[in-house]
């Protein structure tokens, strides 16, 4: 069989590239649609994945609206020359490319806001698949599994991080060091938002360095490091996960990395725009386990940051909650890869269930002081 995955983000590739080679290995075809934007290409160049570029964005939000035309043109000609038999994605682009190929299309969306997103693929997608704490329910197709889409390459089964990651960052074996990540704040869910601004950012670096080493990882690539302690993570993208794995601390004003954080027993503080009573429930969940913080206030992120650098005891207690809770965690490899081949579909699928959206609450359990 053909499969046809979209990457339209870095992110994407992280998700789908475990199922993509187990396809391959199958002996199936598979093809990645690759948008590129930040550093997909590279990633998908690092994990040796086969794929076709269908065009470029900036980390600008007007890029999008001026690229949309050229990427759907060459979208509709690369999905018709290949002729898929099935189409993975996380949005627009997936659900139209099977609608106008007449190819049935599995969604794996995570991001409540996105409605305007929901509103234009829903209608063309015929499974939907999101994390169990996801707070909408998108009718009948709708299913929904243990874990996040991080799961696909972040659980235990998939994941063993390198023992050489240290070396490669200059540090040493019991140095301490932060991640901080910076969004550009550049695609279309992201408009009307914001997160820590510029002068922020620099008083954030400032309190960690007295600190820890810190590194930072910078979407928009504009960081002025001048008259700052810190460093540029300018290690291979993919090695980020390796360097996360080992880190004291993720601060971050983005998404992915903070539940990539979570599920490798890193404490992590997000803050950002979204924080807050309509909150995105993979977050909503996590915090009310006790692996991340959800801190609107920059200086209560200071204070945070400061406490949880300066507890010599917390660094145990963090990881023996992640393992508790990834113990429960499906393998969403697994799942794709089955719902590829599965002919009874997602109803046959082990690690899917139907179910309506929780409820969930602001006022949960907060992490550990």
């Amino acid at each position: 069989m053909n499969h046809l995955f979209f990457t339209n983000t870095p992110a994407h590739v992280h998700l789908y590239k475990h199922a993509v080679k187990t396809l391959e290995t199958g002996g199936h075809d598979v093809l990645i649609l690759a948008r590129d934007y930040g550093c997909t290409k590279q990633l998908l160049d690092y994990h040796d994945l086969p794929y076709r570029l269908y065009g470029h964005l900036d980390t600008s939000k007007w890029s999008l609206v001026c690229q949309l035309p050229r990427h759907y043109l060459s979208i509709l000609r690369l999905t018709r020359r290949y002729d898929p038999d099935s189409i993975f994605g996380m949005g627009a682009y997936a659900a139209h490319a099977g609608a106008l190929s007449r190819t049935p299309v599995t969604l794996i969306l995570d991001s409540e806001p996105t409605s305007l997103d929901h509103a234009i693929s829903r209608p063309f997608a015929d499974t939907i698949v999101t994390p169990a704490a996801f707070g909408k329910d998108l009718g009948p197709d709708h299913y929904r599994f243990q874990g996040f889409k991080e799961s696909a390459y972040l659980h235990p089964d998939v994941f063993t991080p390198r023992n050489d990651i240290r070396e490669r960052l200059g540090v040493g074996p019991d140095e301490r060091y932060v991640i901080c990540r910076f969004n550009a704040f550049g695609s279309h869910h992201d408009v009307s938002q914001s997160g820590i601004s510029s002068t922020d950012r620099r008083r954030l670096i400032t309190h960690l360095a007295e600190r820890a080493t810190v590194f930072v990882s910078d979407e928009g690539h504009d960081m002025d490091f001048t008259g700052i302690d810190a460093k540029p993570f300018d290690l291979h993208p993919g090695l980020l996960h390796d360097a996360l794995a080992e880190a004291s601390l993720l601060v971050a004003d983005t998404q992915t990395m903070v539940t990539e954080a979570a599920l490798l027993g890193t404490p992590a503080i997000r803050s950002n725009s979204f924080v807050g009573d309509s909150d995105m429930g993979n977050f909503i969940e996590l915090e009310k386990e006790g692996l991340i913080y959800n801190i609107a206030s920059f200086e209560a992120v200071l204070d945070r940051a400061c406490k949880i650098l300066e507890d010599d005891s917390l660094a145990e207690r963090w990881a023996q909650k992640r393992d508790a809770y990834v113990a429960g965690m499906a393998n969403l490899t697994r799942i794709i890869v089955d719902l590829a081949t599965e002919p009874g579909g997602a109803a046959a699928v082990a690690g899917l269930s139907r179910g309506e959206a929780p409820s969930v609450r602001r006022d949960a359990a907060a992490p550990d002081p």
